[in-house]
């Protein structure tokens, strides 16, 4: 107790990860910038910085004239990075002069928190924490039932739980954390799973009882650790791949058209799609527990951070699902549903379009290797800004009630054409 008063939660962490022979990634001085492509020349200059350099970290890209790239550039590389803005004639300004500053906020109050016990939406938790709640829901409710989507590359349970009032109803699948930094994601699926069980607004009650939910809030478990523990910007798995690299992206990993756009094939990419489809244990795992499904998922759900977008297949191609103008529409309701609450504007379309060509996603896969035909992908809060993946908790209530509300005329709006049938 004394040492915890004299050095403070943060400090005994780090000595401890020390005592662990664990390196913690930190970022002292490195800048955010936010740019703007006007024109080819500079979308080409900033997509070959992204796909050919390791140093740089882009949290947003861009792939039409006049986008915007959010990007952490390391200090060995500001004056690099502010010539080829100055060269190319690129607008840029600093949006944030200490990632670092963030991280440690984060991380105190965190563990400030964690002291007192308690599972609540006012901070973030981790992996440990999440499972536990889990087990205590199932232990409490008996509509809920622990389920495992397979095990992780370090062997860590992908776990999951089904919530059912009655049986036969359609199965709505709803994915969380693939991509291991995007903390607001697990945080609001597990909101929503606790709102299905306590909530007692009508409608809500309505989706809870009508449907079969497998709600999976740590897809990616080994990365979700090692954003807690070692790098808070860590995106992908933790497999070590033999030319000394680790991971890949569990977004671009699915076999649907895998790896035809918008992944990299060079292992220490961010967006690193695998040697080959299903490489990654916690893709192939997850999708076998799909598999073992047979048909009952109706609906695909998945949570990621940042940007503020609701968005649908296709995203390997240009070209437009069958059912584009259902998907479309009832993307607009949806969001115009989540825009009541607190004014969070939400753009959609599909993917292609609507954000970057990005292909061997799990939406996708569920799309158009499962047949679910309503499968879409939340891209949370923040809009963009200088704290990006580091949501001020303070978010994380305001940010739950918005999507749930949302969720809610997704279902009503998918109801109305036909969408649910077992």
């Amino acid at each position: 107790m004394d040492l915890l008063k004299k050095t403070g939660p943060l400090v005994i962490l780090l000595a401890l990860q020390l005592v662990l022979g664990e390196e913690v990634a930190r970022y002292d001085n490195y800048k955010v910038y936010q740019v703007t492509a006007r024109t080819k020349q500079q979308l080409e200059t900033l997509n070959e910085i992204q796909m050919n350099s390791d140093a740089y970290i882009f949290l947003e890209s861009g792939h039409k004239a006049g986008d915007k790239f959010t990007v952490i550039v390391p200090p060995h590389k500001l004056a690099d990075f502010a010539e080829t803005l100055e060269n190319e004639k690129i607008c840029g300004w600093v949006i944030n002069s200490n990632v670092q500053q963030s991280i440690d906020d984060e991380r105190n109050r965190m563990q400030s928190k964690r002291l007192k016990g308690v599972f609540d939406w006012t901070e973030y938790h981790d992996l440990g924490e999440i499972h536990a709640w889990l087990d205590k829901l199932a232990a409490e409710y008996k509509e809920v039932e622990l389920v495992e989507g397979g095990r992780s590359y370090e062997n860590r349970s992908i776990k999951g739980v089904k919530l059912s009032y009655k049986p036969g109803n359609p199965g709505i699948f709803i994915e969380g954390g693939i991509h291991a930094r995007e903390w607001i994601s697990p945080a609001t699926v597990t909101y929503i799973l606790n709102e299905l069980l306590t909530s007692q607004d009508s409608s809500v009650r309505k989706i809870a009882e009508s449907y079969d939910w497998y709600i999976f809030p740590s897809v990616n478990p080994d990365g979700y650790v090692y954003t807690h523990r070692r790098n808070r910007y860590w995106r992908k798995t933790r497999t070590r791949y033999p030319a000394g690299c680790f991971g890949a992206d569990p977004n671009r990993n699915w076999d649907f058209y895998w790896a035809v756009a918008g992944a990299s094939k060079r292992c220490y990419a961010e967006s690193y799609a695998g040697p080959k489809p299903f490489s990654e244990i916690e893709t192939k795992s997850l999708s076998e527990y799909i598999n073992s499904l047979n048909g009952k998922i109706q609906a695909y759900i998945a949570f990621h951070s940042y940007s503020q977008l609701l968005l649908f297949p296709y995203g390997h191609t240009s070209e437009h699902t069958p059912n584009h103008d259902d998907l479309n529409d009832i993307a607009n309701a949806t969001v115009t549903s989540l825009a009541k609450r607190y004014g969070t504007e939400y753009r959609y379309g599909n993917i292609y379009d609507a954000i970057y060509p990005a292909s061997g996603s799990s939406s996708e896969w569920a799309y158009g290797a499962q047949n679910v035909r309503l499968s879409y992908t939340y891209e949370l809060r923040p809009m963009g800004g200088y704290n990006g993946f580091v949501l001020p908790p303070e978010q994380i209530i305001p940010t739950g009630e918005e999507t749930l509300d949302s969720l809610v005329t997704l279902l009503e709006e998918s109801e109305k054409r036909n969408y649910f049938k077992m």
